[in-house]
């Protein structure tokens, strides 16, 4: 398997697999005409043709037979063209001495202060490639992608997870509040913020603080909450340093999550290592190897060991990166310590 920028031509396996990922998937719908454009966008984005603010690499997964089987993406910034909205949970504190009383509410306050910081989205892997480390390249080899080139990314990397809904589709948490202000269902909004029309979210969502207590018992339960197939997701990036500091989606309450990206484990452990062919041994861990390019990047993970400056790999894995021995590779193992711990 390896992980390279997505090209026009995969239009056609791309369009089946957002399909088959069903209506959750607002940030890549499954409408021919938008999907190709934002596949020629990605294209122009991997030339260095586009700014920061407009920036969108879009990644696929592809197996040794050139068959797509998942997609992330990873974008330059958030909010710098559009309004980019979140609900920060904070705490209104209200109280009477002379009645003895004191309240301590959460509340909901409208912002947009992941302005300029860069996303990490659009996470599909088609259901029966979920094995082995298909999952943990597909996410993490875009993070790689951001040590090799991080004047390119903001100072943090943030994650909008999917919050709960039910088998329908419907969001407790919008059924409380946003429906009281979109006059739309959920699906539909999400659809449209999707889509990029975000400007009516500032034009009819209350900018007051909101307290949660007026919020529908369910609605409030769920709050910060990440929906169930999100959670393994969630579990490898808490696993490399994202946390959820408070922040959530504005129209299903699903968690914020980031980190600085310095921080992030698999920027911050990478290393250049010059690339040798061998054979490493049978104990030798996973490592999580880029070939350091831009428009002709390649990413895998692939057993290997480290000798001093170099890292030992197979023949088939030096292929699969297009790359010849005594090229300079950029590296990590894919597993923290404490996971290789686990795994062994």
């Amino acid at each position: 398997m390896i992980v390279r920028p997505v090209h026009v031509t995969d239009l056609p396996a791309l369009l089946a697999l957002v399909r088959q990922a069903g209506p959750g998937f607002t940030t890549l719908p499954a409408n021919e005409d938008r999907l190709a454009h934002r596949l020629r966008w990605a294209q122009r984005t991997f030339a260095e043709q586009v700014e920061r603010a407009d920036a969108d690499y879009l990644f696929v997964l592809e197996d040794d037979d050139q068959q797509v089987v998942g997609v992330s993406a990873l974008t330059g910034a958030v909010g710098l063209r559009e309004p980019w909205y979140n609900y920060r949970v904070g705490l209104t504190v209200s109280s009477s001495p002379d009645l003895g009383i004191q309240r301590q509410i959460p509340t909901l306050f409208l912002n947009n202060e992941m302005t300029g910081q860069s996303e990490i989205c659009s996470l599909f892997l088609r259901p029966d490639q979920r094995q082995g480390s298909n999952g943990r390249l597909l996410s993490l080899g875009r993070l790689l992608f951001a040590a090799e080139f991080s004047h390119l990314f903001g100072e943090k990397l943030i994650a909008e997870l999917r919050g709960s809904a039910d088998e329908q589709g419907c969001s407790p948490f919008w059924d409380s509040l946003g429906r009281h202000f979109f006059k739309m269902d959920f699906s539909h909004a999400d659809h449209l913020s999707g889509l990029g029309s975000k400007a009516f979210i500032a034009e009819l969502m209350p900018r007051q603080p909101l307290y949660t207590c007026l919020l529908t018992e369910q609605a409030q339960a769920v709050i910060g909450k990440a929906h169930p197939n999100t959670e393994p997701a969630m579990k490898i990036l808490t696993a490399e340093g994202f946390t959820h500091k408070g922040y959530i989606d504005i129209f299903d309450a699903g968690p914020v999550i980031e980190a600085p990206l310095s921080k992030i484990r698999t920027v911050r452990d990478s290393q250049a290592l010059v690339l040798t062919i061998g054979t490493p041994d049978e104990q030798a861990p996973v490592w999580l190897i880029h070939n350091r390019r831009l428009e002709s990047c390649r990413i895998t993970a692939a057993p290997a060991r480290r000798v001093g400056n170099s890292l030992i790999v197979d023949r088939l894995t030096a292929k699969r990166l297009q790359l010849q021995p005594g090229n300079s590779v950029r590296a990590v193992p894919l597993l923290n310590q404490q996971q290789q711990a686990v795994a062994a």
